[in-house]
């Protein structure tokens, strides 16, 4: 019998009766590990642009696999990894919607990463299978809807609700969308086989209902062809964090027996605001909704959702393999989980939602979320009263739009790779009214006033004269 490695040695396990003692001094190595290449990196992005990164990478790997074992391995790689890395806890880190995680919910991580279950079948994840089906009817009865799904992210949740569209509805249906939309579900279209999308002007940014009547008519909606049409709008878009008009394209839809799903990817985090919820009102008139915690729910990446109306939607998701969810074994009372999600192995992201939902309460996320969206109110402020600087509009969530006043479109993308190659800033950039907009996305509930200064003085120093 051979006898097990030392406590130190990096093949030990991470759970069992060792596990917790392998792994406290491997966490000080990489806590010390991020810390020092946060140092190291002193910015919101590393300095030198791709190439400068991807060096500094070679150089810290090396043999990928080499011979022997190197001791070092787990220090000098998260390092590498820390210093090479965008922070969306920097608050000059501001282009996407990247959330900072919650530290109580990346600790949660770290848990299931121990634990290991995998929601296949109910013999490997007994607890997470029921706190998985707690949490989801919880965050589906926010939306107004009756259950929800975990998925990894607003691209699965829009590709899974098309999925039960042309699933229940006989496989005939047509994606009706705005020039708004995500561009995950028109690519859910054409992996699905529908038809091409119909593309719905959205002028000012979101879908315009007057457009959407038009096509709802012209493709001969009505309450005979019920849920042959299915509209797909949004609540929170990636390029500013508009609202569709919700209620509007939600009467529209029952007008002509079409099916709506919304894409609250986004967005979908005002409905812990009492101050913002409102914005969301008509969420619960769809047939489904695509929610993102990993953007304004503060999880480490992946926790997406997707909220259904009718449960028996996800029938079609049902599948028999003997040796997950054999059928003697259901009729026992034995939990069948491959119908609740199109992936086999799974983790349980679940469970850092559920920490992060009891740990702060609604009180405690809608907390956060009036931050930021106060915040992007104040950077709106400075913005307006520069002369240096246009303000595309009032934030409708935390995302704001600007450029400097008299700055051609080139000059504007040019500024923005200038700040990401020397580190300093991280901005994104829309397209709307046919100009190109610098796009600051404040996810960060700890920026300051002082910060949302200095970002402003970043980009103005860095504007060509």
């Amino acid at each position: 019998m051979s006898t097990p490695p030392p406590l130190d040695h990096p093949a030990r396990l991470a759970s069992g009766p060792d596990g917790p003692h392998a792994l406290r001094p491997l966490l000080d190595t990489v806590l010390d590990a991020l810390d020092s290449g946060r140092h190291a990196r002193g910015g919101p992005l590393p300095a030198g642009g791709p190439d400068a990164v991807a060096a500094r990478i070679r150089d810290a790997v090396g043999d990928v696999l080499p011979e022997h074992g190197d001791p070092d391995a787990l220090h000098g790689l998260v390092h590498a990894l820390a210093e090479g890395a965008a922070d969306p806890a920097d608050p000059l880190c501001a282009a996407h919607l990247h959330c900072p995680p919650l530290a109580v919910a990346t600790a949660a991580d770290l848990a299931v990463s121990a634990l290991n279950p995998s929601l296949d079948s109910w013999d490997q994840a007994p607890a997470a299978s029921e706190l998985e089906a707690l949490v989801t009817r919880t965050l589906a009865h926010e939306t107004g809807l009756a259950d929800s799904v975990v998925t990894t992210g607003g691209t699965e949740s829009n590709q899974l609700a098309l999925l039960l569209a042309r699933e229940s509805h006989g496989g005939g249906v047509r994606l009706v969308c705005g020039a708004n939309a995500h561009h995950s579900l028109p690519r859910a279209a054409w992996l699905l086989g529908l038809p091409e999308p119909v593309i719905v002007p959205a002028p000012s940014g979101t879908l315009d209902p007057a457009a959407l009547h038009s096509a709802l008519t012209g493709l001969g909606g009505s309450r005979s062809s019920r849920g042959s049409v299915v509209v797909a709008a949004t609540a929170g878009t990636t390029d500013a964090g508009l609202i569709d008009p919700l209620p509007e394209i939600a009467g529209l839809c029952a007008a002509h027996g079409a099916r709506l799903h919304i894409d609250a990817a986004h967005g979908g985090g005002l409905l812990f605001s009492e101050r913002h919820r409102d914005k969301l009102t008509g969420l619960e008139a769809a047939h489904t909704v695509t929610l993102d915690l990993h953007k304004l729910g503060w999880q480490p990446v992946a926790a997406g959702l997707l909220s259904v109306r009718h449960p028996r939607d996800l029938a079609v998701l049902h599948q028999r393999a003997d040796y997950l969810n054999a059928g003697d074994d259901t009729e026992a009372g034995l939990p069948d989980l491959l119908g609740r999600s199109l992936r086999t192995t799974r983790r349980p992201d679940v469970l850092k939602i559920a920490v992060t939902l009891k740990a702060l309460g609604r009180s405690g996320l809608g907390a956060l979320v009036d931050q930021v969206c106060a915040r992007a109110r104040e950077f709106a402020d400075l913005i307006h009263d520069h002369p240096g600087f246009e303000l595309h509009d009032r934030p409708t969530i935390s995302t704001v739009l600007f450029r400097p006043a008299g700055a051609t479109d080139d000059a504007v993308a040019t500024v923005r790779r200038a700040l990401l190659t020397e580190g300093r800033a991280v901005l994104g950039r829309a397209r709307l009214d046919d100009r190109l907009w610098l796009k600051a996305t404040l996810l960060n509930p700890d920026t300051r006033t002082e910060d949302l200064a200095t970002l402003l003085k970043l980009v103005e120093g860095s504007t060509p004269r």
